[in-house]
């Protein structure tokens, strides 16, 4: 029997993330692990009139792929990957992993190399993405890796899955509308600042977002979400920065990661563990030292960290920065084959100003 909360959450995906409708192209990608969700969210397409197909991944394929591939395949672009992102309505990802740590080893040059040769077919998804003609969603199926890695039972993490997912609400669709119009007022009130300023400790980073677009994140393309983001103005990033979390990127482990920003530009990069790795990445190509994305965490119902970027970042009274590629809807131009998100938690002693007048402060917005 299918679990409930499975089905609430699939209808969700479906009715709000997605918005399928009928004659959709629609992808649904995930682990074997995650079939439970897989074949509801696939049910419910099929009812919804859309021509869903399934994309099953089998763990240790990519382990295989970069340990043995040659540089030739390295830097080979798929045409049928590219042809798929240029002619699909609608992408579910779900994470569900089997080992969140099978590329622990894996040369990172290696990893550089491939996320360059598919930065054409990024591309075409972000802008395919802000032109609203691609809708997509990433969320998270409960497997005992991800449970293992935010240190609970498997039962906890569904619980915690679900709670953040709020799938036992009245009306789930409503409540995540009701979070569009909360964080609105956020939108609102940080479109019309031009510099953005951030202490905290061993932090004081000053960015611009003259002419940038806020966007209100309510569980379209991340699932569950919360939180309201920007693209700085390139060269504009200035100052320092110390990330209070660890963090993920290819299987990789990264901690006490410290950023020194010269004109836009991470010019000295730090951490305790996975330094080389930091590195390696931020040198993978000309946009990859850049800020693509600034954001406020604002879901309340995300108060620990689980080493999940999906919901660490949405962590209330937190920011995050990611290095490499922007969103073009915000305005952002920063191109790259990176996108490496990183908490900074404000809630003990952060502050943000807003064209120097302190907006907020302890993790809440004064405004």
């Amino acid at each position: 029997m299918i679990d409930k909360r499975l089905e609430k959450l699939a209808y969700i995906l479906i009715h709000h993330s997605l918005r399928i409708k009928k004659n959709d192209l629609f992808v649904i990608a995930g682990s074997p692990l995650a079939a439970p969700l897989i074949i509801e969210v696939y049910k419910q397409a099929i009812e919804a009139g859309a021509y869903p197909y399934v994309k099953v991944g089998v763990e240790g394929l990519a382990e295989i792929f970069y340990t043995y591939a040659s540089d030739h395949q390295l830097t080979y672009m798929s045409p049928v990957a590219k042809f798929e992102i240029e002619t699909i309505d609608a992408r579910l990802a779900i994470i569900s992993p089997e080992n969140t740590r099978s590329m622990t080893n894996i040369d990172p040059k290696k990893q550089a190399i491939s996320s360059v040769a598919q930065q054409e077919i990024n591309q075409i998804f972000l802008d395919r993405a802000a032109k609203k003609e691609l809708r997509w969603c990433v969320t998270q199926y409960p497997t005992n890796a991800s449970a293992q890695d935010a240190e609970m039972s498997l039962e906890e993490y569904e619980k915690f899955i679900f709670n953040a997912a709020h799938v036992d609400s009245k009306d789930p669709l409503q409540y995540w509308n009701s979070v569009f119009k909360k964080q609105e007022h956020v939108r609102k009130l940080l479109d019309s600042k031009k510099k953005i300023r951030v202490v905290a400790k061993d932090t004081d980073l000053t960015i611009s977002v003259i002419k940038r677009k806020w966007i209100n994140c309510f569980g379209q393309e991340n699932f569950p979400d919360g939180e309201v983001f920007t693209g700085p103005i390139e060269n504009s990033a200035q100052g320092h920065i110390s990330y209070s979390f660890p963090v993920s990127h290819g299987g990789r482990e990264v901690e006490d990661i410290q950023f020194w920003f010269e004109k836009g530009k991470v010019t000295k990069a730090k951490a305790s563990k996975g330094e080389k790795f930091l590195n390696s990445m931020l040198d993978m190509d000309p946009g990859s030292r850049m800020i693509g994305e600034f954001a406020f965490g604002l879901n309340k119902g995300i108060r620990r960290y689980t080493k999940n970027t999906l919901f660490d970042e949405k962590i209330d009274g937190t920011i995050h920065i990611a290095v490499g590629s922007g969103y073009p809807e915000t305005g952002s131009k920063n191109k790259s084959g990176l996108h490496w998100d990183m908490m900074c938690d404000l809630r003990k002693n952060g502050e943000v100003y807003a064209d120097d007048e302190l907006i907020y402060k302890k993790g809440k917005f004064l405004v």
